[in-house]
């Protein structure tokens, strides 16, 4: 069982940065991916970007490469999410995923952490 925990949520003002981190509660070498989500209230949930763990490459949706980046720490176990240029529309519950393999759906999920942006 993989446990991911979430932190780095809060107000945050427009305009601002944020940096959300996810710890894994395994060696994350047994993990192929980690990503991050994004859900606001009433909507659907919505992809972000992930990170290959063994080799460290990213991938992000297209609409959120501007302004979202990728990274993790191997000997941390934790992956991070850089958000910038805040906006509003960015008030959401950010969740991070894991999975062991390197397609398919996300079989580990973190509780989530509420990001509030005001202006």
């Amino acid at each position: 069982q993989v446990r991911l925990v979430e932190s780095g949520g809060g107000l945050a003002q427009a305009g601002g940065s944020l940096r959300l981190s996810c710890e894994a509660s395994v060696r994350t070498d047994t993990i192929g991916r980690m990503a991050w989500f994004r859900q606001a209230q009433g909507k659907e949930r919505q992809f972000i970007g992930g990170i290959y763990w063994s080799a460290g490459e990213t991938y992000s949706a297209a609409s959120m490469k501007e302004r979202f980046s990728i990274s993790r720490d191997r000997a941390k176990n934790t992956a991070y999410l850089q958000a910038s240029s805040l906006k509003p529309e960015d008030t959401a519950v950010y969740y991070c995923a894991a999975d062991r393999g390197l397609s398919g759906p996300y079989e580990y999920w973190g509780q989530g952490t509420q990001v509030t942006v005001s202006l």
